[in-house]
């Protein structure tokens, strides 16, 4: 399978804080969610392979290539956006459209109006404007995506998007993912980070679990949830099914988690019920055992 992105084993340093040694691949045309706890390093990711920050040691190659973040060739097919002052706050609509066209050859000023318009933000040719300091933080981060999609780019590569939108709003963004990659005929990819990993499931097909700046889990997420299995059973045999978990959650009465799918015999035998776990499920499941690992 092609990959848009190596990371060959990419490393930087902060005081109190290391991301890496990192080393994986991100599979091509896909939509990838980079998961994680405030503080396993996603944003820190993000800004590395888009050369935002610089690493300390290793390397990034994008498009099954052999050139890296500092080729403007692989610069220019990349379409980057931070969910944290990505445009000055005084600019307005018809600034970042200004600014955009004069960055990027394949800026389309139609869509970057589509766009607005579908995001309820307005005509970047209207005469009164707000400017992004009065938005609301949802709405700036409507105006950055349209902005960033307006782009003729390969790549998508978005820290936290859905961070500030409300519900209908994330489903959009689902959407607009979907449309993304699907009018690249398998040549268009996205990678994000995420909070909001239940409104976002629709939109992932491949999963990267991180903490404590190293990768713990990934896979696409059908098969992570072959990998894995939600569990249900009455507290009298909690402590059983417990020993055979990777998360588990009790009560007087019930409990619930997630276990290895090798498990799911033992399990049954204490008289378990099975289900396949939802993305968030599977997550909270992932990210507890990495978080207890780390103790």
């Amino acid at each position: 399978m092609e990959n848009v992105l190596k990371i060959n084993n990419i490393m930087k340093k902060y005081s109190g804080f290391t991301l890496g040694e990192i080393n994986t691949e991100i599979p091509a045309g896909f939509s990838t969610a980079l998961i994680g706890a405030n503080g396993a390093g996603k944003t820190t990711l993000i800004d590395v392979i888009c050369g935002v920050t610089g690493m300390d040691s290793g390397n990034t190659v994008y498009f099954g290539g052999k050139e890296g973040i500092d080729s403007s060739a692989v610069r220019n097919r990349i379409g980057y956006c931070s969910s944290a002052n990505f445009f000055p706050f005084d600019w307005k609509l018809k600034n970042i459209r200004t600014s955009m066209e004069t960055a990027f050859d394949g800026f389309s000023r139609e869509k970057f109006a589509g766009l607005c318009k579908r995001f309820k933000l307005g005509d970047p040719d209207e005469k009164k404007q707000k400017t992004l300091f009065k938005m609301s933080d949802g709405n700036r981060m409507r105006a950055y995506l349209a902005a960033v999609l307006a782009r003729d780019t390969k790549l998508l590569v978005l820290d936290e998007p859905a961070s500030s939108l409300d519900p209908l709003a994330r489903d959009m963004l689902c959407d607009l993912f979907r449309e993304y990659i699907a009018d690249g005929n398998g040549d268009r990819s996205v990678i994000f980070s995420t909070h909001n990993i239940a409104d976002m499931e629709n939109a992932t097909d491949y999963a990267v679990f991180m903490a404590d700046g190293k990768i713990t889990e990934q896979g696409f997420v059908e098969d992570l949830k072959e990998k894995y299995v939600l569990v249900h059973g009455e507290a009298d045999k909690a402590e059983e099914a417990r020993k055979l978990m990777l998360s588990f959650n009790g009560s007087s009465t019930n409990f619930e988690g997630i276990a290895p799918a090798e498990n799911t015999v033992l399990l049954s035998k204490l008289d378990t019920a099975i289900e396949k776990p939802t993305l968030q499920q599977l997550s909270v499941g992932i990210l507890r055992k990495a978080e207890k690992d780390g103790e």
